[in-house]
């Protein structure tokens, strides 16, 4: 965006509350988000550190852990910290918002794309067993690393170009934290081209991801039924639940946001719904694939063992 973009400072709407709610609702999200952290840093470390779990299915998962921490540390330390200010002191630089814009839209696309590519991985352990390790080979499992971030930085950059070459005759930001639909609302420029690309992007990135979800697991489905090997199916089932029930969290979470922007009038719903779409998924993963997965309860047991051996001695 030009005029002097070197000196704007925009005001940030966020989350305005009445006094007698603001304590609680803080407090509730900051241990929200003090959870997120934890219990991603955690699988992280665990999926690292343990060499039963540097197999696809959990590189690929450390990358989704990854993807949560950089999601909600982009939005939600400034989200608290505006709280506590009144709105008319919440400012953020120019360059400040392009990047929070970016950042976050950056953990929606590359929440999609890797768990597009943990349904591939799913599927050719499910119908391809014996060629799996050919397949999802360290080189294979690099490329697809890259390309799932790859394809997010190049459509997101693509989405936030197009809005900085607008001028700015607007200051207040509306919503919870910058993203792209708040900033070229700030100009007084015709946005046309940056609404077909925005929906362009939207229809692709949700055509794709539910078109290969749906593939894949149709073609496990039918896998499993013509299969009669009762293992095969054990396994899908405890291999495929926790993915698609992720997924499933993830696609719902943003839909419901689409949605309640057809209702400008729930503002402050849609203010919540935008929060949990940070908040739910990134937390209940690492619970899913916790109790889910045996090798993460094996590991984690292993690294609790390991901790209080340490301490004893």
């Amino acid at each position: 965006m030009s005029n002097s973009s070197d000196s704007v400072d925009l005001l940030l709407e966020g989350l305005t509350l009445d006094s007698d709610h603001l304590l609680p609702v803080f407090l509730l999200l900051l241990f929200a988000y003090i959870f997120v952290l934890f219990s991603n840093f955690c699988m992280c470390f665990l999926i690292i550190s343990e060499r039963s779990l540097h197999q696809p299915m959990y590189l690929l998962y450390l990358n989704l852990s990854t993807n949560d921490i950089l999601g909600n540390t982009t939005v939600m330390p400034r989200l608290l910290y505006d709280m506590l200010r009144p709105p008319a002191l919440r400012h953020i630089h120019l360059y400040g918002c392009v990047v929070q814009a970016f950042l976050a839209i950056l953990f929606n696309t590359t929440g999609y794309t890797i768990l597009m590519i943990m349904a591939f991985d799913r599927y050719v352990a499910i119908c391809l067993p014996l060629r799996y390790s050919a397949l999802m080979n360290a080189r294979m499992l690099v490329r697809l690393m890259v390309w799932a971030w790859g394809v997010a930085f190049v459509f997101v950059g693509v989405l936030i170009g197009l809005t900085l070459r607008l001028s700015m005759c607007r200051s207040l930001v509306s919503g919870l934290y910058c993203n792209n639909a708040s900033l070229f609302k700030l100009s007084c420029e015709s946005t046309y081209i940056n609404n077909v690309y925005g929906l362009f992007f939207t229809v692709v990135l949700f055509s794709s991801s539910i078109g290969s979800v749906v593939l894949t697991y149709t073609k496990i489905t039918v896998a499993c039924l013509t299969s009669k090997s009762a293992s095969l199916n054990r396994k899908a089932l405890q291999t495929c639940s926790t993915h698609l029930l992720s997924y499933l969290v993830f696609l719902c979470s943003g839909l419901l946001i689409i949605t309640f922007h057809r209702f400008p009038q729930l503002t402050q719903e849609r203010k919540f719904i935008t929060i949990m779409y940070h908040l739910l998924p990134s937390g209940l993963n690492p619970l899913i694939y916790g109790v889910q997965s045996k090798e993460v309860r094996r590991g984690f047991r292993g690294m609790v063992s390991k901790i209080i051996t340490v301490k004893q001695k």
